[in-house]
């Protein structure tokens, strides 16, 4: 039996989450949530992504193109003029016959990634975020493109992106927090501690630019702009793999590695005795439906499953045929009622158990299945109400 959800039936929220993030960074290496890489049977790793990545649609799972073949997304070149956004129009028109498949590939991967610029060069990025660092000019000066305080448009900058499938909507204010380490040693950390921003570094206690503003966080959009150039260790590294032109541990060195192109760093100090690890919260809406469905009293107190009736009736396997119609003989239902003694029969009542709850379309099409832990218990005299919750 199919029942309709009454406008008191169905609830609409939304539940805020605030799954935290961890990327470690060492010898030019990315670690996602202490995750390393797991070995396939047919492959060197079973995402086919490297490490620090998120695999977007999880496809592809350890999947060999030499032995299983990959899987790909496709479109036929049609009159619909459907295509993929990486092909571009003259491309469409050009290189595709009508007929003709379009592939992609699989697997989609995203990873937090640096990019580091030196003064007088080329910034596109960064001159793409002039607007946005303008309009959150009243929550700090350091926002500003331009100021007394520097211009983005020129100096040094350290420009972290953060892909949102880390973060969701938003990160979360007052949960940035990124250390610098050296041989595994703590020599430098700054943190968002006053909710606007700025990256203000905390510590160590004591240590060469404790207190000072290191960048800001845009945390809709996920950047952070990191301009601090005071020095955290004095030892000379090949940053800019210029031997000729070695610099200083600072902030614009922070995630050297991190899947910006650039070569581990040389020098008297080693690139390879310092790690980086970045620690955030994301936030994330998930809709969520909640639906009541009744089981009304009197009702559904009936079953077409084999069970529910008494095998041992004498109509069991009785028929009648003609010509004209085809009838069986009257069974007896399975009498479930429990006793207090064996030997008496308990009064017969109709019994069923209920232990799944299908949710329709408008269609009637089938789209979800709800099972109870149990199978609950109906008689006619009983009225029961099933609380289901579903987000997407």
């Amino acid at each position: 039996m199919i029942y309709k959800f009454g406008e008191n039936d169905l609830f609409y929220n939304r539940l805020e989450t605030h799954p935290k993030f961890n990327f470690y960074i060492h010898r030019g290496k990315v670690y996602y949530n202490n995750k390393t890489a797991v070995s396939g049977a047919f492959t060197a790793t079973t995402g086919l992504v490297p490490e620090g990545a998120i695999s977007l649609y999880e496809l592809n799972v350890d999947r060999s193109e030499a032995k299983t073949g990959l899987i790909y997304p496709f479109i036929t070149k049609a009159g619909s003029l459907g295509a993929f956004k990486t092909v571009s129009t003259s491309q469409f028109n050009s290189d595709f016959s009508y007929g003709d498949i379009i592939s992609g590939s699989y697997p989609l991967s995203a990873s937090i990634i640096r990019e580091f610029y030196v003064s007088g060069e080329s910034r596109p990025h960064v001159d793409g975020l002039r607007n946005t660092l303008n309009y959150y000019l009243p929550l700090s000066q350091h926002y500003a493109f331009s100021s007394s305080l520097g211009d983005k448009s020129e100096q040094q900058i350290n420009l972290i992106n953060i892909p949102s499938i880390f973060y969701g909507s938003s990160i979360e204010k007052n949960t940035i927090n990124l250390k610098m380490f050296y041989t595994g040693t703590l020599i430098a950390e700054i943190k968002d501690t006053r909710q606007n921003g700025e990256l203000i570094q905390i510590g160590p206690s004591g240590s060469v630019g404790s207190g000072s503003i290191a960048g800001v966080a845009l945390y809709n959009e996920g950047f952070l702009v990191l301009t601090g150039s005071w020095t955290i260790k004095s030892d000379l590294v090949n940053y800019l793999d210029d031997i000729t032109n070695p610099q200083t541990t600072s902030w614009l060195y922070f995630g050297w590695g991190m899947n910006d192109g650039l070569l581990q760093p040389t020098g008297s100090a080693s690139g390879s005795l310092y790690s980086y690890s970045f620690d955030y919260k994301g936030t994330n809406y998930v809709p969520v439906l909640t639906m009541l469905a009744h089981a009304p009293r009197g009702e559904l107190n009936h079953s077409n499953n084999p069970t529910y009736i008494d095998k041992t009736s004498p109509n069991l396997n009785l028929y009648y045929s003609s010509s004209y119609s085809f009838g069986e003989a009257e069974v007896n239902i399975k009498n479930t009622v429990s006793a207090s003694y064996s030997d008496p029969e308990p009064n017969f009542k109709k019994t069923t158990y209920i232990t799944k709850i299908g949710i329709y379309d408008e269609n009637k099409n089938l789209i979800a299945i709800a099972n109870v832990a149990e199978p609950v218990k109906k008689t006619e005299d009983r009225d029961l109400t099933f609380k289901m919750k579903i987000d997407f």
